[in-house]
């Protein structure tokens, strides 16, 4: 996994990512519901769970956890999500992953297209860019305070299951195979550590640089597409993202 940090960047956008928090919660109830909908109880429902934890994670209060988990038992208006993950390149190339819950897919379609087309990129076809990506756990543990080394770490990661770590002065980035991701998170979390993201993500196999004078452009049609309330996650090959 060397070479797939994403630490930096996600440190870079903490700011701005907190500044939309009410977003963020507004999305993490979106994908509670859908979970919930399956079930109530996080005891049996291991999608539910996995959500849960990561709301808990970025903060989000107890009672919007719960507001959104009553909401789908109590859904009797036949509230609906589609599940879609739409694929492309972002300007140079970068391949792109979009993943999405929405009540109304031409809307949605429609705001995706947008993101691309007006920020030099451009949507591809189902499966065009997937195959570049593995679905993987990922958990970040900030080192402040830590009173651990990085070889006492790395054998405790591998030793809960653990694939691969990433080390930096600032943090640990711990990645688990999908079906190790629960019980590698808990056996950290039962060690005494607190983690800043834990989450089932899509990792890129190879990470690739943003060509010089691309950047910005990058970025603007990352945060278009990150603004969009049908919108859940934003997954690159950038190197950093």
């Amino acid at each position: 996994m060397a070479g797939h940090s994403k630490w930096k960047n996600i440190q870079g956008r903490k700011n701005a990512q907190d500044s939309k928090r009410a977003k963020v919660f507004q999305k993490l109830a979106k994908e509670i519901f859908v979970a919930a909908k399956a079930g109530a109880d996080i005891s049996t429902n291991a999608a539910l769970r996995l959500v849960v934890d990561k709301a808990k994670v970025v903060n989000m209060p107890n009672d919007n956890i719960k507001r959104a988990i009553d909401k789908a038992a109590g859904n009797t208006a036949g509230e609906h999500y589609d599940e879609i993950t739409y694929e492309g390149y972002g300007p140079g190339g970068i391949a792109v992953l979009v993943h999405t819950l929405t009540d109304n897919r031409n809307r949605t379609s429609t705001n995706v297209r947008v993101a691309f087309n007006k920020n030099g990129g451009s949507l591809g076809e189902t499966g065009s860019v997937a195959y570049m990506f593995d679905r993987k756990g990922y958990i970040v543990i900030e080192r402040a305070d830590l009173e651990v080394d990085e070889d006492t770490f790395m054998l405790e990661a591998i030793e809960a299951g653990a694939d691969d770590v990433e080390t930096s002065e600032e943090a640990f980035e711990v990645y688990t195979e999908a079906s190790a991701f629960t019980d590698v998170k808990d056996a950290l979390s039962e060690a005494g550590y607190a983690f800043v993201t834990a989450e089932l993500s899509m990792i890129p196999q190879v990470s690739n640089d943003i060509p010089e004078g691309k950047k910005e452009q990058f970025e603007r049609m990352i945060d278009a597409l990150e603004d969009d309330d049908d919108v859940q996650e934003v997954y690159t090959n950038a190197v950093g993202y």
